[in-house]
C-alpha cells in the first residue's frame, strides 16, 4: 500500500491515496475478540437486518506500531459500545456525532485509550471520521451486555435503513477505496 521513498538523510517517506485504501474486511487489521454466544447472536441479528450497509471502513496506511483508518457511518448507524486494543485518536473530516452528552462536528475529535470503551451515535448526514492508532493489527471487544440495547438497536436499524439507500457518498465527497488509477 503506497510507495516508499528515502529523503535525502535515508528515513523513509511514504505516500499512500484514498483510492488505495482497503475495506478493512480485506485488509485484516482488526479482528473480532472472543465474545459470548449472545452478543454473537445479537450482532448477527443486525447483521441480518442490513447493518453493514451503514458503514464504510477503509485502511489507508499502516506500518508496525501505526494505523490510519477511514470510518463513514451512515445516519443512525448503531454503533455498540465497545473497545479496542490500542490508543486511538479520532478526528472527525465531515458530518457530526454524539458521544456521551457532547455534540462534535467537522475539526473536533477525542482520543481512546486502549482497552477504554465507548460508543458514538453518527448525526442526521451521517459522520466521516480518521481513525489513528498506535498499532497496525488490534482487535475490536463488543461490550454490549444488555439485551433491551440490541433490541433497541434492531429497531432503530429498521427506522434508518431505508434512508441509507440515498446516503451514496460520503459527506466529504472524498472517494476511498476505489482502486482505480
Amino acid at each position: 500500500m503506497g510507495g516508499t521513498i528515502k529523503d535525502s538523510i535515508g528515513l523513509p517517506f511514504t505516500l499512500f491515496r484514498a483510492r488505495d485504501a482497503l475495506p478493512y474486511e480485506e485488509a485484516g487489521v482488526m479482528t473480532a475478540a472472543p465474545q459470548d454466544g449472545s452478543r454473537s447472536d445479537d450482532f448477527a441479528r443486525l447483521v441480518e437486518g442490513g447493518v453493514l450497509e451503514g458503514s464504510r471502513v477503509s485502511l489507508l496506511f499502516s506500518r508496525p506500531g501505526l494505523s490510519l483508518t477511514h470510518v463513514w457511518f451512515k445516519s443512525g448507524f448503531p454503533l455498540p459500545r465497545h473497545s479496542h486494543s490500542a490508543d486511538c485518536a479520532y478526528f472527525i473530516i465531515s458530518g457530526s456525532l454524539r458521544i456521551g452528552t457532547e455534540e462534535l462536528g467537522a475539526g473536533d475529535g477525542f482520543f481512546v485509550g486502549d482497552s477504554v470503551p465507548y460508543a458514538y451515535v453518527p448525526g442526521d448526514k451521517g459522520v466521516e471520521v480518521l481513525e489513528i492508532r498506535t498499532s497496525d493489527h488490534f482487535d475490536i471487544r463488543l461490550l454490549v451486555n444488555n439485551p433491551a440495547w440490541w433490541d433497541k438497536a434492531a429497531t432503530r436499524l429498521a427506522e434508518v435503513r431505508p434512508e441509507w439507500e440515498h446516503q451514496t457518498a460520503p459527506p466529504s465527497g472524498i472517494v476511498v477505496g476505489t482502486g482505480s488509477g
